[in-house]
């Protein structure tokens, strides 16, 4: 990732804490003529988290902060324990008491402080609020601060090397949705550096049935989304009920001509096994509902025959 250091907020090549992230594969699908998968399983916490948290340990340790904290609904916990042990800063990450034991292992192998909290996500930033009015430390949460949006923001950078073009359809798993963010932002970047001209993939955000914020906002022509009621879904990187990018993702969705799309709930964990069976990609079930909105978008005509997509892998499949 830090290959693109003249486009991210670091001056000085000491200061950056890694572990080897980004430069991630972009595959292409086996099965679709077309599609490619760009698999951030391949990051060192395997997944694209890896990215957003090195840029913000980075800066959050170079700018002073001597403890660090987070909520997290999976991933992002997990990249924030590694990366705090890399820079060696001590590590708080707030999660809800369903998260999959594997997550709460990640993280207290990497030695943070983890605690449970009843409720979803929304539940767990507000533990974090108390521990660091009670302890000090500095908030790592999505869009609370802006380092973690400058990390995730080279996928769209590395799309571009991948390919020598950007797709016309980009399928992107969206819970708090920085990725998808950082990737607009990107774009306008390289505009303004004169590696490509206005044209603009069309931005799909896909959720779940349990949990679609973004998806029922778009439609109904919101500029924020209203928080989702009683959110269930397997795909844990996707139960965000209330993203606190909303009306950033709304924006960039309508900008680029795309769009947002539910998918069935109860087809996730098998289009995401299918995906690991016949691609051989170690696909979490947030990549199962991508997968499952590249075909309906397909049967719908949103994406046409010819028409380059790339389906991102946010991350691997941790919930065993």
């Amino acid at each position: 990732m830090w290959r693109y250091l003249d486009v991210l907020p670091v001056d000085d090549e000491q200061d950056i804490v890694t572990l080897g992230e980004g430069l991630t594969p972009l595959l292409p699908s086996r099965e679709q003529a077309n599609v490619f998968i760009k698999d951030e399983s391949k990051n060192p916490t395997r997944s694209f988290k890896s990215r957003g948290m090195a840029a913000a340990v980075t800066m959050a340790k170079k700018l002073g902060a001597k403890r660090l904290a987070a909520p997290t609904a999976g991933n992002a916990g997990a990249a924030l324990s590694a990366y705090g042990a890399r820079a060696g800063l001590p590590v708080f990450v707030a999660m809800p008491r369903d998260t999959p034991q594997s997550i709460i292992d990640e993280c207290e192998g990497y030695g943070a402080e983890v605690e449970l909290v009843a409720g979803v996500i929304t539940d767990a930033a507000k533990r974090v609020q108390q521990s660091i009015a009670e302890h000090g430390g500095f908030d790592l949460s999505t869009l609370k601060e802006p380092y973690r949006v400058e990390g995730k923001k080279i996928m769209g950078y590395e799309l571009l090397a991948d390919l020598d073009r950007l797709p016309d359809v980009i399928l992107y798993p969206t819970g708090g949705g920085t990725g998808l963010i950082g990737m607009w932002k990107a774009f306008d970047e390289m505009q303004r550096l004169g590696w490509i001209d206005s044209f603009r993939p069309r931005m799909w955000s896909v959720q779940s049935s349990g949990c679609a914020p973004i998806v029922r906002a778009f439609a109904q022509q919101l500029e924020t989304a209203p928080e989702w009621e009683s959110p269930e879904t397997s795909a844990w990187g996707l139960r965000v009920p209330r993203a606190v990018g909303d009306r950033l993702m709304l924006a960039a969705l309508r900008e680029s001509g795309g769009g947002a799309i539910a998918v069935d709930e109860a087809q996730i964990e098998g289009a995401a096994a299918e995906i690991r069976k016949r691609e051989g990609i170690d696909a979490g079930p947030e990549t199962g509902a991508a997968w499952l909105a590249l075909r309906e978008l397909q049967a719908r005509g949103d994406i046409k025959d010819g028409e380059l997509v790339v389906v991102f892998n946010t991350g691997g499949n941790k919930y065993r």
